[in-house]
């Protein structure tokens, strides 16, 4: 790897990916810190914040962010998420110091003028509305609320129109100066980068963030339970969650295995069972979300109302299988599928960029390729196993459910017997 990392005094890591092959570079600012972080009078806050950076600065208007980047050709943009914010952009070689001022200046002096923020606001009112509009989206957030009630993490990443409309400039100031340290920060270049160079314009531009670590949020407290809504829709969406496992936890990649075998792709036991010999549904899949210090393991399907328990009873019996039959020949599958992914995003400096971020926030390093290949062909057929088996056993499944007709709470019911059957 070409990986080089420094950590300022400040506590700001700057780490950079050389692609001597490339014109281009991705940079972005990373912090450690998403909707997870908010109090529970912040719902949506985080997502307001990374909306409102690119809103204007002492020294540049909304408008001039937008244009001296796309002047030179760049883009520029920014994603919130539970865990995270990202602020990136891409540009030729040469314009990576201006990047670097653009991103440096909307993060460390944004205006929060009252007009952009009352326009801001309202886009986002329209975005919650477009969410309300897509049920494939909105169950996940469903699903979010049933897994962590109560819970930072398990509300929508949006807000409300509600909490949105309830914010100003200085509920926002509060938000950033609380979260966004140095410590908890790390700017990442991969590309057409040098290293010393990134550092000096780094060093410079982002020496106003300091302070200590910032705080942490509340541990995640998984629980089980059902949201059912009626709606008039073509199809029913189901989302079926079980706890997962955290980024640090040693069953990660065997549960990733699994969770590849049970439902990642054409070749995967849902899609085989479900859509290819029964034509139950269009779409369906697995996937498991980790966190610092938890996972979600879920299944999404969509299909006939009609077809809900036909569908519930064929996830719960393929889990519960899967659990004590994974084969040689599927792991070894599910293994080629996540090591050409990984190799196959190598091939783009942003994504390069992403997961060298995503690496240093939650391990406080870059995990060489090697490494990551390592662990997943470690997974065994026995570990595998234990993964499947361990998810059935750690918790009451969490189950969201949108559609017309009746007797869609059969899915919550059909999914609690994974429960009994770990018992």
């Amino acid at each position: 790897m070409t990986v080089e990392v420094t950590r300022l005094n400040s506590g700001l890591a700057i780490v950079t990916d050389a692609m001597p092959h490339l014109e281009t570079a991705s940079l972005g600012v990373w912090a450690g810190c998403g909707s997870r972080d908010e109090q529970a009078d912040e719902h949506g806050i985080a997502h307001l914040l990374e909306h409102m950076a690119f809103k204007g600065t002492s020294r540049r208007s909304a408008r001039q962010i937008a244009e001296e980047i796309e002047a030179v050709g760049g883009d520029i943009n920014a994603a919130t998420s539970a865990e995270t914010t990202a602020y990136y952009a891409r540009m030729l070689r040469e314009d990576v110091p201006l990047a670097l001022d653009i991103l440096s200046d909307i993060l460390a002096d944004p205006t929060f003028d009252p007009l952009e923020l009352a326009r801001e606001k309202n886009v986002i009112v329209q975005e919650i509305g477009a969410t309300e509009d897509a049920p494939d989206e909105l169950v996940y957030d469903y699903l979010q609320t049933v897994a962590f009630p109560g819970q930072s993490v398990g509300r929508s990443i949006l807000g409300t129109p509600e909490t949105v409309r309830s914010f100003d400039s200085a509920r926002l100031r509060t938000y950033l100066d609380r979260n966004y340290r140095a410590p908890d920060m790390v700017v990442v270049a991969a590309g057409a980068v040098e290293h010393v160079r990134i550092v000096e314009e780094a060093s410079r531009r982002f020496a106003s963030f300091n302070g200590p670590v910032a705080p942490v949020p509340e541990p995640a407290r998984f629980s089980g339970g059902a949201r059912i809504e009626v709606r008039d829709l073509e199809q029913a969406h189901i989302a079926c969650a079980l706890e997962g496992v955290s980024l640090g936890d040693d069953q990660l990649y065997s549960l990733q295995v699994f969770t590849n075998v049970l439902g990642g792709g054409m070749s995967s036991r849902l899609f085989q069972e479900i859509r290819e010999k029964r034509g139950l549904c269009y779409a369906i899949y697995a996937f498991h979300a980790p966190y610092a210090d938890t996972g979600l393991f879920g299944i999404y399907a969509g299909t006939d109302a009609a077809d809900v328990p036909e569908l519930m009873n064929v996830v719960v019996s393929e889990i519960g299988e899967a659990a004590d039959s994974v084969t040689e020949v599927e792991i070894a599958r599910a293994k080629a599928q996540m090591k050409a992914g990984l190799l196959m995003a190598l091939e783009s400096s942003g994504a390069r960029a992403e997961q060298i971020a995503r690496q240093m926030i939650a391990f406080g390093r870059p995990i060489p390729l090697e490494e990551v290949v390592a662990k997943v062909d470690a997974v065994t057929i026995e570990s595998a196993r234990a993964a499947g088996r361990a998810l059935i056993a750690r918790s009451r499944p969490a189950v969201a459910v949108l559609g017309p007709g009746r007797g869609l709470e059969r899915a919550a019911v059909i999914a609690e017997s994974l429960g009994r059957r770990a018992a």
